[in-house]
C-alpha cells in the first residue's frame, strides 16, 4: 500500500510542476487540459451528447475529474510496480508525461513550448517516485543483499508530507502566476467601454415579457446564459493584443484588424435568440440577448467578398477561434441582409470571457455550431466541398438552420398542482422566421391558442401563456408553435444529430382532488 501511496503522491507532485510550468507557457498547455481536450476530440458524438444531457455545463468538470481518477489509478499501479521493479515503475510514471506532451502538441494552435509542462510533470513524477520508493526499499539491518526490506513508515510519512507540502506550494504558485498572466486580459476587459451603436436596437416592446412566474425572462442575464463548447479552460484574450484576419477565396482586399480598427466601423445593436444544436426538446440550451457588434456582411464587402448568388467563388465562411475551434457558416446566409454580427457586447456590457471576449460571431437563424464562433481570430473564405469544419468532421450537418421549437417552462413535469386556474407558459422560437402562434392541448385533446407576448422582431423567442382550468387527476400538457411562414412545428420526434431535434415538448402533472 505504501507503494501505491507513493505513486499517487508522485503524480500529485508532477501535476504541481506542470501547473507551475503552464503558468509560464499558457493555461491550455497543462497536461490535464491537453489530455481532456484530446479526449473531447475523439469522444463519439453520441457519448458527448449524453454527457451534455446529463451534466450540462459541468460536463468539463466531470471529464477533468475522470482524467484525474484514471491518473491516480495508474499512478498507484506504477508505485506498486516500482516497489518490486524500480526502473519499470518510474518509467511508467514518466511515460504519462510523454502522453501529455503528445496531447498538447496535437492541439490545433500548439507550439513546441506547449509540451514543456507535461514533460516537467513526467520528469518530476518519475524523480519523486524514485525518491519515495528508495526510502521504502531500504534493506533490513543485517539482511543479505536482495533480502527482506525495511518499511520505514515514519520516515516515509515525513517524506510524503514534505512532498505534498512542496507540491501544494508549487500548484498555488502556478495558479497565482497563471492569474497574473491573465491579468492583462482581465484588465483590458475592465477598461473596455462599449461604443454607442450607430444603429441602436429599438426598446424591447411593452408586453414582450409576460412576467409569468417560472418562465424564462425575455432577455437572459449574462450569468444565466447557457454555455456549450469544447474549451476546458476558458480563453482569456487581451483586447489590446487581439487581431482578426480576413482572407481566402474571393477576398479582393485581405484585412488585418485590431480591436480599435474594428470598432471604427459603425456598430449595430440587435436582439437575437441563440440556440445550441445539442438542445433536446424542452431543453435549456437557448438564450436571448441584446448583442452589439459590427455588421459582418459590410466587413466582407469591404474585403471585396461577393456571395455565391452574385458570382462569388466561396460559399463557406470558416471562423477560427484562438483555441483552434473552426466553425463553418454559409456565405449566402451571412450576406442576405440579416443582422449577422461580429459582436463585442452582450446585454449592455462587454462580452464575458466565457462568451467570447473580445469578439465573437452571432448569426440569426442558425444553430451556434455553424454560426457563433467565440474568441474569434480568423475568417477564411472557402467552399463546403473543400473544407469540413470541426463539428462537420464529427457527423453534424454542414448547414443547420434553427428549427421551430416551443417549450413549457411552467408547470414543470411531475409538478403537483391544486385544482383551478393554472398558468401554462413558456417560450417559443424560430429565428429569422418569427413565431405567429402557440397552441397547447391537454391529454391529446383539441389544440387551444395561447396568448403571445409582444414580438421583438423575427430573431427572438416569444413568451406565451395559456390559462388552464385544472381538474383532479394526472394530465399531460403539450405545446406546439407556428412560425412566421405558417409552418406548424412537427410532432415527429427526432434526436439532435445531425442538425437539431424535432418534436413537441410535453409535461405530465398531477392535480390533487379538491377538498
Amino acid at each position: 500500500m505504501l507503494g501505491a501511496l507513493g505513486g499517487v503522491v508522485a503524480a500529485a507532485a508532477g501535476l504541481a510542476a506542470a501547473e507551475l510550468a503552464a503558468a509560464a507557457v499558457r493555461p491550455e498547455s497543462s497536461p490535464v487540459t491537453a489530455v481532456g481536450a484530446a479526449a473531447v476530440d475523439v469522444t463519439p458524438t453520441a457519448v458527448r451528447e449524453w454527457a451534455i444531457r446529463q451534466f450540462g455545463a459541468a460536463d468539463k468538470l466531470v471529464l477533468t475529474l475522470g482524467i484525474l481518477a484514471v491518473l491516480a489509478a495508474v499512478a498507484a499501479a506504477a508505485g506498486m510496480l516500482a516497489v518490486r521493479r524500480l526502473p519499470a515503475g518510474t518509467a511508467v510514471a514518466g511515460a504519462f508525461g510523454l502522453l501529455g506532451a503528445a496531447a498538447a502538441l496535437g492541439r490545433p494552435e500548439a507550439g513546441w513550448r506547449d509540451a514543456l509542462p507535461a514533460l516537467a510533470a513526467g520528469v518530476t513524477a518519475a524523480g519523486v517516485l524514485w525518491l519515495l520508493v528508495t526510502a521504502i526499499r531500504r534493506p533490513r539491518p543485517g539482511s543479505a543483499p536482495g533480502g527482506a526490506l525495511a518499511l520505514d513508515r515514519r520516515g516515509f510519512g515525513r517524506l510524503v508530507a514534505a512532498t505534498l507540502a512542496v507540491s501544494a506550494g508549487a500548484a498555488l504558485a502556478g495558479r497565482r502566476l497563471g492569474a497574473y498572466g491573465s491579468a492583462g486580459a482581465t484588465a483590458s476587459r475592465a477598461r473596455f467601454r462599449l461604443p454607442r451603436p450607430a444603429v441602436p436596437a429599438p426598446p424591447v416592446p411593452a408586453g414582450a415579457d409576460l412576467r409569468v412566474p417560472g418562465v424564462s425572462p425575455f432577455l437572459t442575464p449574462n450569468r444565466d446564459f447557457y454555455r456549450v463548447d469544447t474549451a476546458l479552460v476558458v480563453p482569456r484574450v487581451d483586447a489590446g493584443a487581439w487581431r482578426l484576419r480576413i482572407h481566402g477565396e474571393g477576398v479582393a482586399r485581405p484585412l488585418a484588424l485590431d480591436l480599435r480598427e474594428l470598432l471604427a466601423r459603425p456598430l449595430v445593436e440587435h436582439d437575437n435568440t441563440l440556440t445550441c444544436v445539442s438542445n433536446e426538446i424542452g431543453g435549456p440550451y437557448a438564450g436571448n440577448a441584446r448583442w452589439l457588434g459590427v455588421n459582418l456582411a459590410d466587413l466582407l464587402r469591404e474585403a471585396g467578398v461577393r456571395p455565391p448568388s452574385a458570382g462569388g467563388p466561396a460559399d463557406q465562411l470558416v471562423a477560427r477561434s484562438v483555441d483552434g475551434m473552426t466553425i463553418g457558416t454559409p456565405v449566402e446566409t451571412v450576406m442576405d441582409g440579416r443582422a449577422a454580427l461580429l459582436a463585442v457586447g452582450m446585454n449592455g456590457e462587454p462580452l464575458p470571457f466565457a462568451h467570447g471576449f473580445p469578439v465573437r460571431m452571432v448569426v440569426p437563424g442558425l444553430y451556434g455550431y455553424v454560426s457563433a464562433c467565440k474568441w474569434l481570430r480568423e475568417l477564411r473564405l472557402t467552399t463546403f466541398d473543400a473544407y469540413d469544419a470541426y463539428w462537420v468532421r464529427r457527423a453534424w450537418a454542414a448547414r443547420a438552420p434553427v428549427k421551430t421549437q416551443s417549450r413549457i417552462d411552467t408547470p414543470r413535469s411531475f409538478a403537483r398542482l391544486a385544482p383551478g386556474p393554472v398558468a401554462v407558459a413558456g417560450v417559443a422560437w424560430a429565428q429569422h422566421r418569427g413565431i405567429e402562434r402557440v397552441e397547447v392541448r391537454v391529454d391529446g385533446g383539441p389544440w387551444q391558442e395561447a396568448r403571445l407576448g409582444a414580438a421583438d422582431g423575427v430573431d427572438t423567442w416569444r413568451q406565451w401563456v395559456w390559462r388552464w382550468e385544472a381538474a383532479a387527476g394526472s394530465h399531460t400538457l403539450q405545446v406546439r408553435a407556428t412560425d412566421g411562414t405558417g409552418a406548424v412545428q412537427t410532432g415527429e420526434r427526432v434526436g439532435t444529430l445531425p442538425d437539431g431535434a424535432t418534436g413537441r415538448h410535453a409535461v405530465t402533472v398531477r392535480v390533487a382532488p379538491g377538498s
